[in-house]
């Protein structure tokens, strides 16, 4: 080593899971913890993490071109979110009062409401105007700690808004400081031009919109709704099974309100991740853990809708030993927010999930949901220079202390793009505006 492009120092508590692989079951309460510690950053990738005294000696004869001092902060690794509808037309405020009234979310989903109003509204947006409403989101995910967001399709349902909406993440992935991982989900609605044919429009997705995706290499994952009402199982394995013969990783909304069977299916496809699986079954579940497939949680989604039932991550981790992840799903329908905190909070509340896990699911296990465990998702000598700096005296305090945005700064490839409550800069092209 040469030279450090930028040393942080002043760490009052580093805390990071260990390793480039999902934590999973006991090993998700496993965090390595470092009192009064400095990183040591060089090319965009962790060169040096340690206590301070021990870096600082290190780096003695070493040239440094810039050094913060985060005041006694809690630095963890940037923080993932994995499972987000990101790019998307107009807002769905109107069919609060629906739920709060009791209208289940598949009856609001059959009568053109949910998904299909969001299709609506996605239709009609400009690239341009998807673009501006996507990376505002961003930037919110961002000063919330985020520097790895997954981003679906599915407000489209046809080829051309199909590969609208995976155009402007791509062209946000290109241009903003986070990074954007896409995933294609023609299959998250049927469309009413397709009413009562829903096997032509899945034949449509097969022979038309997804040889398409591919031919331009607009996503990284295939993701299909498997839901009573929406795509059955064996829709979804065809579905899914065409996106990897196109290089598509299968991704599965499975067992979300009814136990249809999408987390059997998820672990029959050796699916990289099954998200939702509120109703899943022990069956279920068993299948996950024998094919090593990670279940993403979503507690914001089941606590918008106001639903008594939560996903059953105590027996995920303490019975089946799966990796749990979680991620907001930022949609403008079930659950419109950014919020990763506030996330946190409800897996404290709801999942039962100690601070320790929650941090492991945020990070190294989110990371494992995109394919990015060996990348991305601990502090560890190799990977990428991926921080969130926290005014927040351990990490206990961040679902303790819900309500609050507790991110101070963030540190991405290296790079600081937010400090002291603000974004300062991008490091990809251009500055943010």
């Amino acid at each position: 080593m040469k030279c450090v492009d930028l040393l942080v120092t002043g760490i009052g508590r580093l805390v990071t899971p260990p390793g480039n692989v999902p934590r999973c079951g006991q090993e998700m309460k496993e965090i390595r913890e470092i009192t009064d510690a400095a990183v040591a950053i060089s090319q965009g990738r962790i060169a040096l993490v340690g206590p301070k005294q021990e870096v600082h000696d290190l780096l003695a004869s070493i040239e440094i071109t810039e050094t913060i001092d985060v005041c006694g902060r809690m630095v963890t690794p940037g923080l993932v979110d994995p499972h987000t509808h990101l790019v998307h037309g107009g807002s769905r405020e109107h069919e609060l009062a629906l739920k709060r009234s009791g209208v289940p979310y598949l009856d609001i989903l059959a009568q053109g409401g949910g998904i299909l109003s969001s299709m609506t509204s996605t239709r009609a947006a400009t690239e341009q105007e998807l673009y501006d409403k996507a990376r505002r989101s961003l930037n919110e995910m961002l000063m919330n700690g985020v520097t790895t967001v997954e981003a679906k399709s599915g407000y489209g349902l046809t080829l051309e808004d199909e590969l609208k909406q995976l155009r402007v993440a791509k062209r946000l992935n290109d241009t903003h400081p986070l990074d954007v991982v896409s995933t294609f989900m023609g299959a998250h609605a049927v469309p009413p031009e397709y009413k009562g044919h829903t096997e032509a429009f899945v034949d449509l997705i097969i022979n038309e919109i997804l040889p398409k995706v591919a031919e331009e290499g607009l996503a990284e994952f295939c993701d299909v709704f498997c839901e009573h009402g929406v795509f059955s199982v064996e829709q979804s394995r065809r579905i899914l099974l065409a996106g990897k013969r196109h290089g598509l990783v299968p991704k599965i909304h499975a067992d979300e309100i009814e136990p249809l069977g999408g987390a059997g299916l998820a672990g029959e496809l050796g699916a990289i991740s099954a998200e939702h699986l509120l109703a899943a079954t022990d069956e279920g579940l068993a299948a996950l853990a024998k094919h090593g497939v990670v279940p993403v949680l979503l507690p914001g989604t089941s606590f918008n809708l106001g639903l008594a039932k939560h996903a059953r991550a105590r027996d995920m981790i303490d019975k089946y030993e799966l990796p749990v992840a979680l991620s907001t799903d930022y949609n403008p329908g079930s659950c419109p927010t950014e919020s990763i905190q506030l996330i946190m909070m409800l897996a404290s509340l709801n999942l039962k999930m100690t601070p320790e896990e929650i941090l492991t699911a945020c990070t190294i296990n989110a990371a494992a949901a995109l394919g990015r465990g060996h990348d991305i998702g601990t502090i560890e000598v190799g990977k990428r220079a991926d921080l969130t700096i926290f005014d927040s005296p351990n990490l206990a305090y961040l679902p303790y202390h819900f309500g609050v945005n507790h991110t101070f700064g963030v540190i991405k490839n290296g790079s600081v793009i937010a400090w002291n409550r603000t974004i300062v800069t991008s490091n990809k092209e251009g500055a943010l505006q």
